[in-house]
């Protein structure tokens, strides 16, 4: 008799929804990490067809910002990378997106276009910077008029003011800010916003704040008032750096913290004349913030990083900076890492001339009147939807850093994308909640019976390095770019890493007869037909061990011949399509997965669906 029969429940594991975009979305990793989605393994087959000019539009239209992005990005694609499960690096993701910006030639003809008669509104954005400028870009080809108030006197918010010209070249900004405002934006530079209640008395159908965490945090220690002419707040200091307005440094010099901005600190005061410069940090390695790579790149320019050192006092002398006093900490680990306790085991002394605190960033909104109907928490922030961005102010909406804290650029764009949608939504008279699901759309590869049309071999080629300027070279001046990028050669050797992770393994049960062909054939045991049960039990039945259950399994229907599932570890998947090449049946293909994601451009006119895809 049948458990059925008895009267016990019968527990298996369902069929995996396939409808669902987030099942092959996650699989492809790169694109899952990526704050806006970037479609990072088609731009890379693009490149590797030399099509650089396609591969540059097909990464602007998430990122917007690919020659910039493709110099600082802080990646969180790469240690994502399916490749850095089958050896210790990822593929140069970021590195590509620059070759694709370097080498795209003449795109304008190819960049949304204002259309000649505008809808009649009229959209604020507050701060030029990644948030702002992405709002910008997705709402002008809607026939909106967007003016972006800026404060400083050349556009780009932060990617301007606190990113040394040797990471981020200024021709770079301006080129690709330049496509925006040939687009129609109006950026009234040098316009401080000091009053939004002003400016919403203007009649604006929306307002976008994009001002960014402007405000670098202090350390009130013993000496600081004493010592105040040469102790420095980290971002302020880069920007007078970056227009001119501080242009020497002392010999020695005392960088506090340990993140991206303490990274370009100490790696700038060694171009404003610093010999010797130390990078002070409370904690282990371990606990840094700052990208390794950032970490590397100052290391090879001679800059020291102390660990276990925490700041005690400024050290003065005759109204003067003289050195700092830090306590000499030790601290215990514990299984998995953390930190389980710490002790000071003593105290040092060291001689500097300037001291530069780059220790973290704070929104500030002194400007926003408390009387408007805009909600703030008890951090004084405003309080902003995760997903649609607007205030408890309907009209007033928020991205970027001035959102929910110091980000990064791809967070920043991927703010401005869901606000521009949300604006747009909120002045056609709908809740900006009521937006279009992303989609995935799947085609198949195949082109013959053991022919795709892409490359699936797989290429054991160690990660391409990027070549530096000299040590002797670049020093000579503030704005010598440090990395000079991919060479075509370089970037043809690296494009051929990439496993393609959005080619899937798309199953039809119906067409299997359980030959295993496929679980022969596959090189990482990833496959396996079982008999169906408890999550516990199937897993338990699979050819190699779950390591990863950030990714589900795919499970199929019940097999006609059997019952039992085929199931597929998804984080084991190397997609080589052998599995696909080995079925007598077709039973598995290899389909390439697009995720189409809405933007302001997918809502209210479908045209413009149609026009996005012959783009």
């Amino acid at each position: 008799m049948s458990a059925k029969a008895q009267g016990f429940a019968v527990r298996h594991v369902e069929p995996t929804d396939t409808t669902n975009p987030d099942h092959y979305h996650r699989v492809v990793d790169c694109q899952w990490a990526c704050p806006a989605h970037t479609d990072v393994p088609e731009y890379i087959r693009l490149i590797a067809q030399g099509r650089f000019a396609d591969a540059y539009m097909v990464n602007r239209e998430s990122n917007v910002f690919p020659g910039i992005l493709g110099r600082v990005c802080d990646r969180p694609c790469e240690p994502a990378c399916r490749r850095g499960r089958v050896e210790e690096k990822p593929v140069a993701i970021c590195r590509l997106k620059r070759v694709a910006a370097d080498l795209k030639g003449d795109i304008r003809a190819r960049l949304p276009a204002r259309p000649v008669a505008t809808n009649g509104r009229r959209v604020a954005c507050i701060g030029a910077g990644p948030a702002s400028l992405t709002v910008a870009n997705d709402l002008l080809p809607l026939g909106y008029d967007v003016t972006i108030f800026e404060a400083l006197s050349r556009p780009g918010g932060l990617m301007r003011s606190n990113i040394p010209a040797f990471r981020l070249p200024g021709e770079i900004l301006d080129e690709e800010i330049g496509m925006i405002a040939g687009m129609g934006a109006e950026i009234r530079l040098g316009h401080r916003v000091d009053s939004l209640g002003a400016l919403l008395a203007e009649g604006w159908d929306a307002v976008f704040v994009g001002s960014g965490a402007p405000k670098g945090k202090e350390l009130r220690l013993p000496g600081r008032e004493e010592g105040d002419a040469n102790i420095h707040i980290g971002i302020e200091w880069l920007e007078s750096v970056a227009f001119e307005h501080e242009k020497r440094i002392g010999d020695r010099v005392l960088i506090i913290g340990v993140g991206n901005t303490a990274m370009d600190c100490c790696r700038t005061s060694l171009r404003l004349g610093a010999r010797d410069v130390k990078v002070m940090a409370r904690k282990p390695r371990a606990f840094f913030k700052a990208s390794d790579w950032e970490l590397e790149d100052a290391e090879e320019e001679r800059v020291s990083i102390v660990v276990n050192h925490s700041p005690k006092a400024f050290l003065c002398s005759g109204g003067r900076l003289t050195g700092m006093r830090f306590e000499v900490v030790e601290h215990d680990l514990g299984a998995s890492g953390q930190i389980t306790a710490s002790r000071v085991t003593g105290e040092v002394d060291i001689p500097c001339d300037d001291v530069i605190l780059a220790i973290g960033q704070e929104n500030a909104f002194p400007w926003i009147e408390r009387d408007l109907g805009i909600d703030f928490d008890q951090w004084d922030v405003p309080v902003v939807d995760g997903v649609t961005h607007e205030s408890t102010r309907p009209g007033v909406f928020f991205g970027g850093d001035a959102a929910f804290g110091p980000k990064n650029i791809i967070w920043a764009v991927e703010h401005g994308h869901r606000a521009a949608t949300s604006i747009h939504l909120r002045c056609e008279g709908r809740e900006p909640s009521d937006r279009s699901p992303d989609r995935m759309e799947l085609k198949s590869t195949k082109m013959s019976i053991h022919e795709w049309s892409f490359s699936n071999s797989y290429d054991g080629a160690e990660r391409t390095l990027v070549p530096h300027i000299s040590l002797a070279e670049r020093f000579k001046l503030l704005d010598i770019e440090v990395e000079l990028g991919f060479d075509p050669q370089r970037a043809a050797r690296e494009v051929e890493r990439c496993l393609n992770c959005d080619i899937h393994t798309v199953f039809k049960a119906g067409l299997c007869i359980e030959c295993d062909a496929c679980l022969d054939i596959c090189p990482v045991d990833c496959l396996s037909i079982v008999a169906n049960g408890s999550e516990q039990e199937v897993e338990s039945r699979l050819r190699a061990t779950r390591g990863n259950r950030d990714q589900l399994l795919y499970v199929s229907e019940a097999l006609r011949q059997t019952g039992r599932v085929m199931v597929k570890d998804e984080n084991l998947c190397v997609h080589c399509g052998l599995c696909a090449e080995r079925c007598p049946t077709a039973a598995w293909d290899m389909q390439k997965g697009k995720l189409a994601v809405s933007y302001a451009a997918d809502e209210g006119d479908p045209s413009w669906k149609e026009r996005r895809k012959s783009a």
